[in-house]
């Protein structure tokens, strides 16, 4: 129960993450709808450029988060993550609605994106003991999708995306306040020198336990943190841009890129814009607009599967298994639509395979990758491993949501699935060799696996 209020922030950051990507379609949805006259002249340029700002920017967010976390703190951060949010609502509320107005919306919504994903990540991965850092690291990605699924009903019931934007405000709100309750992490607060304070919140967080019981953790974090001063004086490398130099950052930040990249298809980010076109291809009876209401409600239900399975059953047993899932359902569905007459049933297995995709994809191998990110990477360099990840995350987002059509143009709309699954077989074969277990293991253990000396 403490864990959840500790974590209460992080999960309104995800919540927020949610809102943030899902706004700019809302607003496009409203813009284009007929009879709207809200920017009068609007052109389908300038919307396109309000849906792709939000995901051009939170690399911007990411890498000067990179910068300023290991001085500030995860604390003074998430504050001003709250402050970049509630700056994005205020631009249209506060002024004119123009196509300046909303592209700063979108560009603002970005940069808050870039920053909760960082701080959400490398602050759990720091406050949770192993045995339930995986599982209480899953639930960022339920709460992502809660937030996804906020916005979207409560647009659905006013109609009106203003007040939608205006009504989500609560969200940062509520996390100004659980902020003022939430303790820096101890491995922060031993790299700045505060002893004793992070002693402290370190038996806070174990549930007010006795100094003796937590000795042992607590020395392992002392000598972890005092190895990175070492290692940082040594090289004398005062800034955190001197971590790029160290070998202890490129081992893990290169698996984490190609699992980034396998992680994207496998959980069908390509096609995530176009999801009214991909339903209405399948040709099913179901209207286009319920079935994509269902697609955060089949990632809701994996990500809390990924909660209740990955201590039991391990982060690496759930990638393979689910990436060899959703590679076959790519299959499946590319070869029923090239091969076989649209009927109701060829139909009906179409859209039944895909949402097996999507519920095993947030089961195992999209979830986990936020996990992975906050442990894989040393004391030193979490902060700016975790920020880089998260900066070519919506980079590749980006891309790929941007030449989706081009490719589905160029070679065929079944043919792209074909596509997703082969390059899903190519990533199992790799993670297969390639991707350790890192359930229950603590930091420590989980840098020596990489032979890292903590930078």
């Amino acid at each position: 129960m403490l864990y959840c209020l500790v974590l209460t922030t992080t999960y309104f950051l995800n919540v927020q993450q949610g809102i943030d990507v899902m706004m700019p379609t809302i607003i496009i949805g409203a813009l284009k709808r007929e009879g709207d006259n809200t920017v009068p002249g609007i052109t389908d340029e300038q919307i396109s450029w309000i849906g792709s700002l939000v995901y051009l920017s939170p690399p911007i967010g990411s890498l000067f988060l990179s910068l300023v976390q290991a001085r500030l703190g995860h604390r003074i951060c998430m504050a001003l993550t709250n402050l970049i949010q509630l700056s994005s609502v205020l631009v249209v509320v506060l002024f004119p609605i123009t196509v300046s107005s909303l592209y700063a919306c979108s560009m603002l919504m970005g940069l808050s994106t870039g920053f909760a994903t960082g701080l959400s990540i490398s602050y759990s991965g720091e406050v949770c003991e192993p045995k339930l850092r995986g599982s209480l690291t899953s639930a960022l990605n339920v709460f992502y999708f809660v937030g996804f699924f906020f916005v979207s009903t409560t647009y659905a019931i006013t109609e009106s995306w203003k007040k939608s934007l205006i009504i989500a405000v609560a969200v940062p709100l509520a996390n100004m306040l659980a902020l003022s309750m939430t303790p820096d992490s101890p491995m922060w607060l031993l790299s700045r020198g505060k002893t004793d304070k992070a002693r402290k919140i370190l038996m806070k967080l174990r549930g007010c336990v006795s100094e003796e019981k937590c000795a042992p953790e607590f020395q392992e974090m002392v000598q972890y943190v005092s190895l990175s001063a070492k290692s940082e004086e040594a090289k004398k490398k005062p800034s955190s841009l001197g971590s790029f130099s160290h070998p202890g950052l490129w081992n893990p930040l290169k698996l984490m890129l190609i699992y980034i990249f396998f992680s994207n298809v496998m959980s069908g980010v390509p096609y995530a814009p176009y999801l009214m076109n991909v339903f209405s291809s399948f040709n099913t009876q179901v209207e286009p607009a319920w079935a994509m209401s269902a697609y955060p409600a089949f990632s809701i239900i994996g990500n809390v599967f990924t909660i209740l399975l990955v201590h039991r059953l391990g982060k690496r047993y759930l990638v393979l298994s689910t990436i060899t899932v959703c590679s076959l359902s790519y299959i499946l569905i590319g070869f029923i639509g090239q091969f076989y007459d649209d009927t109701e049933y060829t139909s009906w297995a179409k859209l039944a395979l895909f949402f097996g995709s999507t519920l095993s994809s947030s089961l195992g191998v999209m979830p986990i990758g936020w996990i992975l990110m906050s442990e894989v990477f040393p004391m030193k360099s979490k902060n700016l491993g975790c920020s880089i990840c998260s900066a070519v995350y919506f980079f590749l987002s980006f891309f790929m949501t941007k030449f989706y059509m081009d490719l589905e143009k160029f070679i065929g709309f079944y043919n792209t699935f074909f596509l997703f699954g082969g390059i899903g077989i190519v990533g199992l074969v790799y993670f297969y060799f390639c991707l350790p277990e890192t359930e229950n293991k603590t930091l420590k253990e989980i840098a020596e696996h990489f032979k890292l000396e903590p930078v």
